[in-house]
């Protein structure tokens, strides 16, 4: 079967997806290598301080590289940074074309590594599924281009839209097989954020599917409630787990923490709560550019209301709870008409079992 551009550019999208939750805060990318007819190299960025993409292939392709074309969904970095520039080992390679799937959005580098290719006389075309590449790189996009983590929230509900019954009792809503994929989930993100009354209640451990994932646990927690023997602080390194609180905490609690190695971080208060957008502006300083917001139902509420959220992910059992006063999903948003809903877009909806899981994009219309 004969290859196209298209065939190839998505090769390179599988390659980097292999990487997907591994690479922050750098983004995902693959590259693929080819000669005539057939693919002689190709490579994908494993971690971040590792060698991208482009580098990966060139090196396997060695001198063969001279003459041929190069397909990688992202734009080769220009700039120095944990890494030499990848557009100039391109251009040392002899590589006689260059295929982008799109333009790289930090301005340290967008256009430039395009505009430097063609002064070296390399033809370089860009936009080869350029929906898909933007797709998977999400993440980054949303991260270099306004400072702030891709939020993702994650619910496990009843038909009904409950989450537990009027006694607060919650286990289980959800199958184990969907318990399941939502911990598989959880490893494509950077972070795991619940608020304090989800830890209290719960007492969850908030681990990764993979032990070998670094997946940083973040609580809000606005006067310091948690134990110091709360369950999420078990085998992990404490220097992974960030408490965001406010003045109002205890110093002593604070001292406590920090001394275990926990990161507190001071928020100033908004309606007497950690103020959320103050704290997902700090995280993404801190280069935690993706945050699964796990609970509870007022922290997803809070998130939406502030316009944080990115992405959602809803798992929905078959059955019915039925009491009003039965715990919501998601509280707090008071709007008072339906026009003030927030509505989803892109729609995905996957079995598991007898329960599905929805996904969809927040639509903004701003």
């Amino acid at each position: 079967m004969i290859m196209t551009d298209r065939d190839y550019m998505q090769r390179a999208l599988a390659l980097a997806l292999k990487a997907k939750g591994q690479t922050s805060p750098n983004p995902l990318v693959g590259a693929v290598i080819v000669r005539g007819e057939k693919v002689i190299a190709e490579g994908w960025h494993r971690r971040c301080g590792a060698d991208h993409a482009e580098i990966v292939a060139l090196k396997k392709a060695g001198d063969r590289a001279k003459g041929a074309r190069l397909f990688v969904n992202l734009e080769p970095c220009f700039h120095y940074g944990r890494t030499p520039p990848c557009v100039d080992e391109v251009i040392r390679s002899g590589i006689q074309e260059v295929i982008l799937g799109m333009k790289d959005p930090n301005p340290l580098t967008h256009g430039k590594s395009v505009a430097k290719l063609r002064r070296a006389a390399i033809p370089t075309r860009v936009g080869i599924l350029r929906t898909e590449c933007e797709k998977l790189n999400e993440v980054f996009v949303k991260y270099i281009t306004t400072g702030m983590p891709f939020v993702a929230t994650k619910s496990a509900q009843s038909l009904d839209g409950k989450i537990a019954t009027a006694s607060g009792r919650s286990q289980w809503i959800t199958s184990e097989k969907s318990r399941q994929y939502a911990r598989v989930i959880r490893d494509e993100f950077d972070a795991i954020l619940v608020g304090i009354n989800t830890v209290m209640k719960d007492n969850p451990g908030l681990n990764p599917h993979r032990k070998t994932k670094k997946l940083k646990k973040i609580i809000l927690d606005t006067t310091l409630k948690i134990s110091l023997t709360a369950k999420l602080f078990e085998g992990m390194d404490p220097r992974d787990c960030l408490i965001v609180t406010t003045a109002a905490a205890s110093p002593s609690k604070r001292d406590a923490l920090a001394a275990r190695g926990v990161t507190v971080i001071i928020a100033p208060p908004k309606e007497g709560r950690v103020d959320i957008r103050w704290a997902f502006k700090e995280l993404a300083k801190r280069e935690i550019t993706s945050i699964l917001v796990e609970g509870g139902a007022r922290v997803i509420g809070s998130a939406l209301r502030e316009n944080l959220v990115d992405k959602m992910y809803i798992y929905t059992a078959p059955k019915i709870i039925g009491n009003q006063r039965a715990l919501s999903s998601i509280d707090g948003l008071n709007g008072t008409n339906v026009e003030q809903s927030v509505r989803l877009k892109n729609l995905t909806m996957k079995p598991l079992d007898d329960e599905w899981l929805v996904t969809g994009y927040v639509f903004r219309d701003r």
